[in-house]
């Protein structure tokens, strides 16, 4: 998508800016490309910084209350110090790596339901700051993190939605002050003993964290208790371990430790996985979790809405936060 404005802060003639991508599908640590192109005005101006970065939409909690709020949790220089004179064009590229734990924002083709993010071009001209439109930019999934994805789906759980909360979880490298967390309800077969499940991907360059936070069910005279697994997976096992089998294994787990829960508040222990493959971690309980929700299935089910990019990126919309 394309956008083009003049730049308001400039006043009457002033320059415009069009941001194009070269492709706005992208996948986590993969190159984000495209050029900023500059049509000038009536008169010469002189724009001190031209710069790109990615924002993202954030649950944050604050007072007791969350509310949403715009993130920009990458920012990337592309030209400074321009003299642009009247009439003059001028095309600058620019690309990046995007940051290996970006969010998934979509599944097979579809926007993934509570997800949005684009990439905002900025230009600092002397004492203001001309802010540009979003252009939509959609992140799919690397292949270890498909292969999961589609065992929820065959396992039967139920796609509820997906948002990102604020703040890190504690004992898994992190890198963005924020982390995803994909809401399933439980499929039938686990029904009796969790009603939600939420996904957390943590991925770098060597392979995936993923954490499983588990609703737990209360009997009838005890409350419901949260659990939560941690695995580490490697980028390899993408096509060499049958996810179906391993995320039954994972959630069966939970499951089995149901007694330890509802009989103490010890730290359970998380197993590991099989063939040679993901391995457990331990100490979970430590572990911040956000708003409880679950989901499943649905990628292929249609319940994917296909959400219009909206303004989230206006200034006047949210609060703004840049990376710690």
């Amino acid at each position: 998508m394309v956008f083009k404005k003049m730049l308001g802060a400039l006043g009457i003639g002033a320059p415009s800016v069009d941001t194009v991508l070269s492709n706005p599908d992208v996948y986590p640590g993969a190159v984000l490309a495209g050029q900023v192109n500059l049509v000038g005005g009536s008169h010469d101006v002189q724009l001190d910084q031209i710069t790109v970065s990615l924002v993202t939409r954030v649950e944050v909690e604050a007072a007791g209350e969350d509310h949403n709020a715009v993130a920009e949790f990458l920012r990337v220089g592309v030209a400074g110090g321009l003299h642009l004179a009247e009439g003059q064009r001028l095309s600058l590229p620019f690309q990046f790596a995007v940051p290996w734990e970006t969010p998934i924002t979509a599944v097979y083709g579809q926007r993934l339901h509570g997800m949005a993010m684009g990439l905002r071009t900025e230009v600092a001209i002397p004492g203001a700051i001309d802010r540009g439109d979003l252009d939509p930019v959609q992140v799919h999934p690397l292949p270890l993190q498909h292969r999961i994805l589609e065992a929820f789906a065959r396992l039967g759980f139920g796609f509820k939605g997906a948002d990102l909360e604020y703040g890190r979880l504690h004992g898994v490298p992190q890198t963005l002050p924020f982390y995803q967390e994909i809401e399933y309800y439980a499929a039938p077969q686990y029904a009796n003993g969790i009603r939600e499940v939420e996904l957390t991907f943590i991925a770098s360059e060597y392979g995936v964290d993923v954490i499983l936070e588990f609703d737990k069910r209360g009997g009838l005279f005890t409350a419901g208790h949260d659990s939560y697994g941690r695995y580490r997976v490697s980028h390899a096992d993408a096509d060499r371990v049958d996810w179906t089998t391993q995320v039954d294994a994972w959630v069966r787990e939970a499951l089995a430790q149901r007694q330890s829960f509802l009989g103490g508040y010890g730290q359970p222990t998380y197993g590991g996985g099989h063939h040679g493959g993901p391995r457990g971690g331990a100490g979970m309980g430590a572990m911040v979790a956000g708003v409880a929700g679950g989901a499943a299935l649905g990628f292929a089910g249609g319940m994917i809405a296909g959400e219009v990019f909206d303004a989230f990126g206006d200034d006047d919309s949210g609060e703004e936060f840049a990376e710690e």
